[in-house]
């Protein structure tokens, strides 16, 4: 009777010559091995077929186990595999590059680790509850072994520990127990298990926990959460291979670990699945696996795992046996039956999962290193001097110097084009604008509250009472015109200094960025940097403080001006001094109103009665307006010039002066403490190079097995 694979139905599958990668060629022709025949250029493989010798289910098995077909692909497969075992033990996927993994989830009891046992041919552990309580990665290694007693270790931890088949399950127990603790708690910490033994398949799966929603005595309550978000972690990248193991004894749908399988992978293109227990719910299985109603793209693979205390040489010979000889399952396709077969379409999907991945795995490597190179060499040089240590200062001032130049004096902006805040000119011309706006808005409420409270001149005429003296009558006290200029000042002489804080503090932030941005890279020069700028800006405030007082102290014990705006205001406003006069005697028809410009239409029948101070009061008047203009301009351009020189002087000058005060001053020289890398640098430069070495190791394993990829694709060729 032919048996096993003999029976497999003829597929096709293709692969580029990227993706497969040279992997396979043309194997000898012998009755007990199989053939792959390629096109010659697109690399177009069918399946092979394999021949076993006739006889009773026990025969056929030991065929199996003593000839696997699996053993028929080249050391090359080897090669491939032992390359992305290489990268995972480098821990490549913490620089966030994914390997194709092929990854095992179940519910609970659904028989996940008899199927690893069946493929691996050794004892995992086995009890009550979750067996598997950390992600157990193993690495069964067979084509070319060519010992005569299994070689097997464990890796975890950093530490290698060699076990015998007797004691894997101890050894695998301990080091859960060294991972997880003792108790029924689980960890995302995996263990590796390699298996170098004659007659396994080439390949690499990760068991994770078993499902269980129910808590038992000693788990988490959250022990439900803790295994889903470990599962979820391990088959969400689109690298991974799922091998969804499912109970026949179970309806699909119903299953906890088909729900995760469906929600990262919809089309179910990466997902195969493994059914159990065959021979305990043979009634439909049929049914079930050809409805397909979860959606498993990779196929079905139906299986009878090991009983008791079976050899697995006698285990494989009942499933034969089983699916040949029952009445129900012998109706189900040879090519989706038993273990021999999902061994072979492991190996067939694990080969392809890796040609697919492996240019995106090289690509993602060089991009990784790239990057880590760049901002390695990014980082501020490790200073061993104190020469280095002045020559890095040196730059950093000239440097922070430039940029304060060009936004403060120059108005050039290419060094922060969208960011307005720093546009520094335009922003102080709007402060400016709006102080002017300001002053001009509390002249005038000043005024109009005046006008509210006072009839028209009455306010200068009572000055004028109050300054009289023995003196000629035609003549203005200047004590008279004194007084009514302090008046005005009082309401706007607070608006200069609350511009002037407004600048200063717009200034303070412009210069403590540009400090600390170009001292970024020394922790102590920048802390240095923050403190000089805070300094620095407080003397430049008190400073202008100082020279707005003494402005407005200038305009109220002097009135003095060349500017001939003010003559020319003068005049044209005492043209109205004559109408003013005719109202007042009666010549103007009764009319008890005068319009004078600025000052809207005014009463004045009630200066009838101080008509001897009339004339002065109106000339004062309109004098004070008239100079009031030159004060007003006086505020704003005086106050905008010094402003201007004072940024000048913080350029050119008090600036760096003031980052060696404070630098170079205490107990410690500046220049020492930049010889002391800070903690936040070196950590990072530590991290760039162990990650840097990381990926050159990877290149280095993924040269190396492209080198010999190029050398048999000539081959082929």
């Amino acid at each position: 009777m032919a048996m096993g694979l003999s029976n497999i139905k003829k597929d096709m599958f293709h692969v580029t010559a990227t993706e497969a990668i040279g992997i396979w060629k043309a194997l000898n022709t012998s009755p007990a091995t199989a053939l792959i025949i390629f096109s010659s250029k697109s690399l177009t493989a069918r399946t092979m077929t394999l021949s076993l010798p006739n006889g009773d289910p026990s025969k056929a098995a030991a065929a199996a186990t003593e000839t696997p077909f699996f053993s028929l692909y080249n050391e090359r497969i080897r090669e491939l595999l032992d390359a992305v075992d290489r990268l995972r033990d480098l821990k490549v996927a913490k620089e966030g590059i994914q390997l194709p993994t092929i990854v095992v989830v179940g519910d609970q009891s659904s028989g996940k680790s008899s199927v690893l046992e069946s493929l691996a041919g050794i004892s995992l552990p086995r009890g009550q509850g979750i067996c598997t309580r950390v992600p157990l990665i193993m690495r069964l290694q067979g084509s070319h072994y060519r010992g005569s007693e299994p070689e097997l270790y464990l890796e975890y931890q950093g530490k290698t520990v060699p076990t015998s088949e007797e004691d894997i399950p101890n050894a695998i127990k301990t080091g859960t127990d060294d991972i997880a603790g003792k108790q029924k708690g689980v960890s995302d910490n995996p263990i590796t298990l390699v298996v170098k033994k004659r007659g396994v398949p080439d390949l690499t799966m990760v068991d994770l926990p078993g499902i269980t929603r129910v808590p038992v005595h000693g788990q988490p309550e959250d022990i439900y959460e803790q295994i889903s978000k470990i599962i979820m972690e391990y088959i969400t990248p689109k690298e991974t291979i799922i091998l969804n193991v499912l109970s026949a004894t179970v309806d699909f749908p119903t299953c906890e670990s088909i729900r995760m399988s469906q929600a990262v992978d919809k089309s179910g293109e990466r997902t195969l699945a493994v059914v159990t227990k065959a021979d305990k719910a043979p009634e439909g299985l049929l049914e079930k696996i050809t409805a397909d109603d979860v959606n498993i793209g990779l196929g079905y693979v139906c299986v009878r795992n090991r009983i008791g205390e079976e050899s697995y040489e006698e285990a494989r010979a009942a499933e034969a046996s089983l699916f040949e000889e029952h009445p129900l399952l012998s109706m189900i396709d040879k090519s989706m039956v038993g273990i021999p077969v999902l061994a072979q379409k492991l190996v067939k999907i694990q080969a392809s999962i890796i040609g697919k991945c492996l240019p995106e795995i090289i690509r993602k490597v060089d991009e990784k290193h790239s990057q880590n190179v760049s901002e390695l060499n990014i980082l501020p040089r490790k200073l061993t001097n104190i020469a280095e240590a002045m020559a890095v200062f040196v730059k950093v001032m000239g440097s922070a110097k430039e940029s304060l130049a060009k936004l403060l004096l120059r108005g050039e902006y290419d060094e922060f084009p969208d960011d307005k805040t720093m546009h520094c000119p335009a922003r102080t011309v709007e402060l400016l604008d709006e102080y002017t706006q300001q002053l001009h808005s509390r002249s005038s409420s000043a005024e109009e509250e005046s006008s509210k409270n006072t009839l028209f001149l009455m306010e200068e005429i009572v000055v004028l009472k109050e300054s009289s003296q023995v003196a000629l009558p035609n003549f203005l006290p200047r004590s008279a015109f004194a007084t009514l200029l302090k008046q005005k000042l009082k309401g706007v002489a607070q608006t200069p200094f609350e511009f002037t804080r407004k600048v200063w503090n717009y200034m303070e932030g412009v210069v403590v960025r540009i400090l600390v941005s170009h001292s970024e890279s020394y922790p102590q020069l920048q802390t240095s940097c923050r403190r000089a700028a805070y300094n620095l800006i407080t003397k430049m405030r008190e400073r202008s403080y100082s020279y707005v007082e003494e402005m407005v102290q200038m305009e109220t014990m002097a009135d003095y001006t060349s500017n001939p705006e003010y003559m020319k205001t003068w005049l044209d406003l005492m043209k109205y001094q004559e109408p003013l006069q005719q109202i007042l005697n009666g010549s103007r028809n009764q009319n008890t109103q005068l319009e004078i410009p600025g000052f809207g239409m005014m009463e004045v029948l009630h200066l009838q009665e101080h008509s001897e101070k009339v004339e002065q009061a109106f000339d004062m008047k309109m004098r004070v307006t008239a100079y009031w203009k030159t004060v007003m301009l006086r505020l704003v351009d005086n106050l905008a010039l010094h402003l201007l020189a004072s940024m000048k002087n913080l350029v050119n000058e008090e600036m760096e002066a003031e980052v060696v005060k404070e630098f170079m001053g205490g107990n410690r020289g500046g220049l020492e403490r930049l010889l002391e890398e800070s903690t936040a640098v070196a950590n990072k430069r530590e991290k760039l190079n162990s990650s840097i070495n990381l990926l050159e190791e990877s290149k280095d394993v993924l040269a190396q097995v492209m080198d010999r990829i190029a050398l048999e694709s000539d081959h082929v060729e």
